[in-house]
């Protein structure tokens, strides 16, 4: 019986997650965590009965999507959200929760039949959001490597987020409180390009941002690098 199982990440939430319950999980499960690693040549050798994608940021090749069950995990009620960046367009469109969704992946991006979708909070920053998710990342990648369900087709009217870019993260020029807090929270993790303001010669870039709901104070932490 096949019980070989990939997990490909690089984000090190979900690395730090995997290498803690890896000895936890049934059958032979194998961490990639680079694009070089992902390869039809290694997959071979290991022979996966599913190759899981918590967060990657490459396009997968077809001849590995076709050839092995792959499945990634997807921060929105899809179809609802599909595309890029779903943690920062929900919060821009006003979210305070969302589903984790694990999908079968086809070549059309965040596309494919559902296996589950679970509840989760989009509170907190960025940083924090994506360290709740990882948790109930592996819950879904055990119930399916366990219990190995058949995804059922998406229903629904199709919406897709466009990914942001790195230019985005410019603090905009008008506002409340809370939409500031919003900008700097949902850019406030590892890897990810902070809310900035340009200053003559400086960036100020922000983060660990606080608010103070009840007399609508925003308070945060200012960094001044050279942007020469």
């Amino acid at each position: 019986m096949q019980n070989n199982y990939v997990v490909a990440t690089i984000k090190p939430w979900n690395i730090k997650e995997f290498q803690s319950l890896k000895g936890r999980l049934s059958g032979k499960w194998h961490l990639i965590t680079s694009k070089e690693e992902l390869s039809v040549e290694r997959l071979e050798q290991l022979n996966p009965r599913y190759v899981f994608f918590p967060h990657w940021s490459w396009i997968v090749p077809s001849e590995i999507l076709e050839r092995w069950e792959c499945v990634c995990f997807h921060m929105a009620d899809v179809p609802y959200g599909r595309g890029g960046s779903p943690l920062q367009n929900l919060i821009v469109h006003g979210h305070k929760k969302t589903k984790l969704s694990a999908l079968r992946m086809v070549n059309e991006l965040d596309a494919g039949p559902v296996y589950r979708k679970v509840p989760m909070s989009l509170e907190g920053s960025a940083s924090d959001i994506f360290h709740r998710m990882a948790p109930l990342t592996f819950q879904l990648i055990g119930d399916i490597a366990k219990n190995e369900p058949s995804p059922q087709e998406q229903e629904g009217d199709v919406v897709v987020f466009k990914r942001r870019t790195p230019k985005q993260s410019l603090l905009p020029k008008s506002g409340d409180a809370s939409s500031l807090y919003d900008h700097i929270r949902m850019l406030d993790a590892e890897t990810y390009p902070k809310a900035f303001l340009e200053w003559g010669k400086v960036r100020l870039t922000f983060d660990e941002a606080r608010l103070d709901v009840d007399n609508g104070q925003l308070t945060a932490r200012v960094k001044f690098e050279s942007n020469e």
